[in-house]
């Protein structure tokens, strides 16, 4: 059994919270968790991050039982849905002068038992924690583009000027490249999902230390927050940190 605990916090500079996340369950106990970080500097990246979760979400509690039977199943649902989406968004941007422009970030992760499936666009990131934390997430940014090619080093990425430029989105173009992404969730271990208003603040080995505390997940997920704003706050901060250890809550 999960428990989990979400978190959205606009920070101390923005005046608008462009993030969205939620997480729902159907009455199988398939879960789906999904962070969507509206893109900062483009006109309503609430609106895009609002109607990507909104979308999905309906989607994943009418959909019938049989698109999440198999792992093959529920990566088919996650591809089509989220071109569905994709669709959607980019033409709302295209009809609607004041929204042009506009996109997200997006995981979104089905987890069943111990076994899970994520679909990853952007910079927001997914780490497994256990007595080691693990990014299973790539960020799609201009900086890892430039590592790939060997422009630069890794340890160069962390303060390249434009190391927040993203190369994918969703509703920025009428296709989306999307990754999917399988886990593991094993017993007394932890799946933090975030928007990179966390990620770019704290380093994931401090992350994993408040993670891994003796505190309730309610309180980890708050300490995390204030954490990120004490470091600055630049940005807006969202999480989903879910934990297959019944005695936190």
């Amino acid at each position: 059994m999960f428990q989990y605990v979400v978190e959205s916090d606009t920070g101390k500079i923005r005046v608008v919270n462009e993030d969205s996340v939620a997480v729902l369950k159907r009455p199988s106990g398939l879960m789906l968790a999904i962070v969507a970080d509206g893109m900062g500097g483009h006109k309503a990246g609430d609106v895009a991050s609002q109607m990507t979760v909104d979308q999905l979400s309906h989607y994943f509690l009418e959909d019938d039982d049989t698109a999440f039977l198999t792992l093959d199943s529920k990566k088919e649902w996650l591809s089509g849905r989220i071109d569905a989406i994709n669709r959607v968004v980019f033409d709302h941007s295209v009809a609607n002068q004041e929204c042009k422009g506009m996109g997200t970030t997006l995981i979104a992760a089905l987890i069943e038992g111990d076994e899970g499936v994520l679909c990853h666009i952007g910079d927001s990131r997914a780490y497994l924690i256990n007595e080691t934390i693990q990014q299973i997430t790539r960020d799609h940014s201009y900086v890892n583009v430039l590592v790939d090619s060997g422009e630069i080093t890794q340890a160069e990425a962390e303060a390249h000027p434009k190391k927040n430029w993203i190369v994918r989105a969703l509703g920025t173009e009428s296709g989306i490249e999307r990754e999917l992404i399988d886990f593991s969730f094993a017993d007394a271990s932890y799946l933090l999902i975030c928007s990179d208003g966390l990620s770019n603040k704290i380093p994931k080995e401090e992350l994993a230390s408040i993670v891994r505390a003796t505190a309730p997940l309610s309180q980890k997920g708050q300490e995390l927050v204030n954490l990120a704003n004490d470091l600055g706050g630049e940005d807006n901060i969202s999480l989903i940190l879910l934990s297959s250890m019944d005695k936190e809550v």
